[in-house]
């Protein structure tokens, strides 16, 4: 396990298995209930994501969110991708006024999964070399 610096509370143990990986853009991400945006991708992986927030989130509570995704085949529609996630911590980020919440996907994971695998390929994550 990786410690991970924290300014509020000093160092933590990170507990997830797969590292995640920080996109280049930011996408937003809606409730699917209202279709108000909950925050946006700070990162993914295929089992959960990180939110940036403007407003923190209630913990061990489920979530129902959705990613409106450009449509490959109608460059002027857009494609839904609902999932349900389970939110498991919340803390302040660097930028004031707002929160990095993390989530871990509960339904719709295979698409989710596959989301998060076709975007790590887009952006071409892999092991930075030290410069």
């Amino acid at each position: 396990m990786h410690v991970i610096p924290d300014s509020n509370q000093g160092p933590s143990i990170e507990q997830r298995r797969i590292p995640r990986h920080h996109l280049s853009a930011y996408l937003c991400v809606y409730n699917s209930r209202n279709g108000r945006p909950i925050g946006y991708i700070g990162n993914i992986s295929r089992d959960g994501i990180m939110l940036i927030c403007s407003l923190p989130v209630m913990l061990n509570q489920e979530y129902d969110l959705e990613l409106q995704l450009p449509d490959l085949d109608d460059p002027l529609g857009s494609q839904r991708l609902v999932f349900r996630a389970r939110s498991h911590w919340c803390r302040a980020d660097v930028t004031p006024g707002h929160y990095d919440c993390g989530f871990s996907v509960i339904a719709n994971r295979e698409a989710f999964a596959g989301l998060a695998h076709a975007l790590q390929r887009y952006f071409r994550f892999g092991q930075l070399a030290d410069a």
